[in-house]
């Protein structure tokens, strides 16, 4: 992984939060819990995976919402590969990591396999479970983004808030993220910001605001027709 790696402090209650952004990194009410209702239901998940589904994400962070899915995919025993890559401009440290997500021990077995090829992140797509592959591509989206040349099926749009990191919201950047969604993908995010809606609409998806998780009251979702 490059050098470039998160600057963090902790919560009593063992949160990492970015000093950069003063922001953390995963719900405080219960992590896991919004990464199910966000991401996972707020894409159509598990009904939609398929052989080869491809989910994409804006924002690594400590892993959970790839630990999440791949513990879904098992669960549904999806047939085929599953293939995920995450845009992550910088990354954690593998020790950070490894005291973050000792926050959700339900996910122990995919915790251990993720901090298995931990140092191999950010060199091209890594095994790391039978039939799923993680691709974590390092570096500002805004630039790693337009070079990709990959579709997604399914997006996850999780950077921090956007009032502190206003950049991974931006409009140029949501229509990237069209151009690499496929025809009849999906997005997620726990944000209904008005601009970023505005954002996914001009780009081209069709934007729904849904209940959101906790005391979120709103999310958004879209769709790629």
């Amino acid at each position: 992984m490059q050098e470039k790696q998160a600057a963090l402090s902790w919560t009593e209650a063992e949160v990492p939060v970015s000093e950069r952004f003063d922001d953390p990194y995963f719900s405080l009410e219960n992590g896991l819990s919004e990464t199910r209702h966000v991401f996972l239901a707020g894409n159509g998940l598990p009904a939609r995976f398929r052989d080869g589904f491809r989910v994409a994400e804006l924002g690594f962070g400590t892993g959970l919402n790839f630990l999440a899915t791949l513990r879904l995919w098992r669960e549904a025993g999806a047939p085929g590969r599953l293939s995920f890559t995450s845009f992550e401009a910088f990354p954690m440290a593998a020790a950070d990591t490894a005291r973050a997500l000792t926050a959700f021990p339900e996910l122990a077995p995919e915790a251990e396999a993720l901090m298995a090829v931990h140092a191999r992140l950010g060199a091209g797509p890594v095994e790391v479970a039978e039939g799923v592959s993680l691709t974590l591509v390092e570096g500002d989206a805004r630039g790693t983004l337009a070079a990709w040349d990959g579709l997604a099926d399914a997006w996850f749009l999780d950077g921090f808030s956007p009032a502190k990191n206003p950049e991974l919201w931006e409009e140029s950047l949501m229509a990237q993220v069209f151009a690499h969604t496929a025809p009849g993908g999906t997005a997620a995010t726990y944000t209904a910001a008005g601009f970023v809606r505005r954002g996914l609409a001009a780009a081209g998806f069709a934007v729904s605001r849904v209940p959101g998780y906790g005391r979120k009251r709103h999310m958004s979702t879209a769709v790629r027709p």
